[in-house]
């Protein structure tokens, strides 16, 4: 049975958050717009699966956070990169480009190459 486009999105969610972030400081609900909103709406970030690589991503030194004032003029926690996010960014996509290619020439073998 196919799996959606949101179902894929567990394996990649962090790598999503570090390159949205590398764009400049958001808080949480901005970085899931953002990613639903670069993905054509493709992706859903469910809250619960955002705030836990949050977590998970401060915990690994990648991003760091502090509380501020959100443009609705409400109290938010700002994630931004750190210098070990940027670099785990870099090192992040390097894989999943590499990745997404060899499922790509395994999608796209014909009859004919196998």
């Amino acid at each position: 049975m196919p799996r959606s486009p949101s179902e894929l999105l567990h394996g990649t969610l962090d790598v999503l958050i570090l390159k949205t972030l590398a764009l400049g400081a958001l808080h949480g609900y901005d970085i899931s717009r953002r990613i639903e909103s670069r993905s054509l709406d493709a992706f859903t970030v469910e809250d619960a699966a955002l705030y836990k690589a949050l977590h998970r991503l401060e915990d690994a030194g990648a991003i760091d956070a502090e509380w501020g004032v959100s443009a609705s003029n409400r109290r938010a926690k700002f994630y931004r990169l750190t210098p070990a996010g940027r670099r785990a960014l870099a090192a992040e996509t390097q894989t999943f480009r590499a990745y997404a290619a060899a499922v790509l020439r395994v999608l796209d073998t014909q009859p004919e190459d196998a």
